[in-house]
């Protein structure tokens, strides 16, 4: 019996949380950036990884997202490439709870977000 109420349970949660990803999005894009309270190993640690999923060329020297050349920036940029990528579901957005899901574009210059 508590098994099935756990399993309930999950379901449950389950939907909620599927319903506010619905509700939240609602139609309209959405962008994954950093977190400004991520420390500089996490960002890190965000650009290796999605970098390894998408091709970040973007950022390279010479390119429109090169500048400015903060870790914030190309971490956002990075993290952006890999949700959009990836469906824009919010636990693309995640990275080990240092994105963030935004509504305004982030876009700058010819530094355009995807």
């Amino acid at each position: 019996m508590a098994k099935v109420a756990v399993l309930l349970s999950l379901i449950f949660l389950f939907s909620i949380t599927s319903s506010i990803n619905v509700i939240k999005v609602n139609g309209q894009k959405t962008w994954c950036v950093a977190k400004p309270s991520s420390d500089q190993a996490t960002l890190l640690s965000n650009i290796n990884y999605a970098c390894s999923q998408v091709d970040c060329r973007i950022m390279q020297k010479g390119c429109p997202c090169f500048s400015p050349e903060s870790l914030i920036n190309r971490a956002s940029i990075a993290m952006n490439l890999y949700y959009q990528s990836r469906g824009r579901n919010h636990w693309n957005c995640d990275f080990r709870a240092s994105g963030l899901v935004v509504v305004t574009d982030p876009s700058y210059g010819n530094c355009i977000y995807a």
